[in-house]
């Protein structure tokens, strides 16, 4: 489909919906949204980048192979019940520690922010696989 409505919406709409994937990633441990809605909005971006342009400039666009993104995803979500077991409490524990960051301060970083990120790798890496492998067809 070449439509240059639809390939300026594009070039416009995947940067907000790649920012607000990250808000939506963000916030969501207090609020709703977290790693499986965020996963879901940046997915929208790379999908919408397909129908406007192309499967090869989407994934260009991506940068990574998505089967790539969902191994990462699945060790970090994985890894990050492992500090709770390493100081013996039950899988999935919340661990938090206190980091130095310039200009914020002290800033509290935690294993559910890892896990969540790991649930947006993977949400991102199998449906971009799954649309992009449509897509070619």
């Amino acid at each position: 489909m070449t439509s240059l409505i639809l390939q300026t919406a594009a070039r416009y709409l995947a940067p907000l919906l790649l920012l607000f994937s990250l808000l939506l990633l963000l916030r969501g441990h207090d609020d709703p949204g977290g790693g499986f809605a965020g996963g879901l909005v940046a997915a929208a971006a790379f999908s919408l980048n397909a129908l406007a342009f192309d499967v090869r400039s989407a994934r260009r666009a991506l940068g990574v192979d998505p089967r790539v993104l969902v191994g990462v995803g699945l060790l970090l979500a994985l890894g990050s019940g492992a500090f709770g077991l390493a100081a013996g409490r039950p899988l999935l524990t919340g661990r938090w520690w206190e980091v130095a960051v310039p200009g914020f301060g002290r800033v509290a970083v935690g294993t559910p922010i890892v896990f969540d990120v790991g649930v947006y790798l993977v949400v991102l890496g199998m449906v971009c696989l799954i649309v992009l492998s449509l897509a070619e067809e």
